[in-house]
């Protein structure tokens, strides 16, 4: 439960802003000129605030819509990602959001409107779609019963033919997907681990099998659907728990329906990994077997290449390979 909230004084008086302090009746409201001030200081301990993290809201300024990481997409030339949302309720070890940031605290920015308008002229620059990602600085729709970004975001897309959505998420929450019909240019994509990998790694996150429900659900609703198997987590059971994700999977779920399936390597810049060590000194991942390469750290590459090449094979006994994009 949130117990303070930080307004940036700019949007204090914003009707968002009281709609989302109203659903915490019981938070002490803390006045702040930016978000900066709170999330960015020093002498912050990211893992004990995860148990018990504030609530900002704020105004983004700039930056609110970017290019994505070279080989981040599922199969649009034109590939960009947009946060409207800062850190995520689930708790996943591997996260790289844990050595990124100083701060657990939630950052929600309340300005919809802008980053609406941000990709439509992004969209607009070019005749061929666009791809706009949700879900690389939080989980999409996690938070969605507070914020209802995504509800304003789909109403705003519908109207965009050229500007597509990906909403990614490992959340429970679509009640409000399932009251509205689908639309053409978004997908619904689920971001998977087997489940002794999840139980191990994924505190605080929707069981595999509750996730594969709701996928199903949203399948039968009509809404196109993705599966994101990223990153790829090596165990000495990696054959058999990645055979058994999939054999669950599609045993519950119409590949036909599937409209795009990824993944990719496990993979963090060395000073994210650095510090994610120092927060968490026992975690067997991190002493696992890596190395650093260049400016990353990551499993060896014949390691990496092995995982990747099984777990493609694997795919693409369910799957078309039209539908299967590797993410490197």
């Amino acid at each position: 439960m949130i117990q303070h909230i930080y307004v940036e004084r700019e949007i204090a008086s914003h009707p968002r802003t009281r709609q989302i302090c109203d659903k915490f009746p019981n938070a002490t409201i803390i006045d702040c000129d930016r978000y900066t001030s709170v999330f960015n200081s020093n002498a912050q301990n990211f893992r004990l605030q995860k148990k018990n993290p504030s609530l900002i809201l704020a105004r983004k300024h700039q930056n609110r819509v970017t290019a994505t990481p070279a080989g981040y997409g599922i199969g649009g030339e034109r590939n960009y990602y947009f946060s409207h949302m800062l850190n995520c309720l689930y708790d996943c070890r591997y996260c790289f959001l844990q050595g990124m940031y100083r701060s657990a605290h939630y950052v929600v920015f309340i300005n919809y409107e802008d980053f609406i308008e941000d990709i439509k002229k992004t969209a607009a620059d070019s005749e061929q779609p666009s791809w706009f990602f949700s879900g690389y600085d939080c989980d999409s729709l996690a938070m969605e019963p507070v914020t209802g970004f995504m509800k304003f975001a789909l109403d705003e897309f519908a109207k965009q033919p050229l500007a597509n959505l990906e909403i990614r998420t490992k959340s429970t929450q679509i009640r409000d997907l399932l009251g509205r019909d689908p639309i053409d240019n978004s997908v619904i994509a689920y971001s998977f681990t087997p489940d002794s990998t999840a139980k191990a790694l994924e505190h605080k996150a929707p069981t595999v099998s509750k996730r594969i429900a709701s996928l199903r659900k949203l399948q039968n609703h009509g809404w196109k659907t993705g599966l994101r198997l990223d990153p790829l987590i090596y165990s000495e059971s990696f054959e058999q728990d990645y055979k058994t994700l999939l054999h669950d999977l599609f045993s519950h779920l119409d590949a036909a329906k599937i409209h795009s399936v990824s993944y990719g390597p496990f993979r963090l810049p060395k000073g994210f990994f650095k510090k994610m060590v120092k927060l968490y000194p026992r975690e067997k991942l991190f002493a696992s077997v890596l190395t650093e390469n260049s400016a990353m750290v990551s499993y060896q590459s014949e390691l990496e290449q092995y995982c990747q090449n099984f777990v493609e094979s694997l795919l693409l006994s369910y799957i078309d390979e039209s539908v299967l994009f590797p993410c490197s």
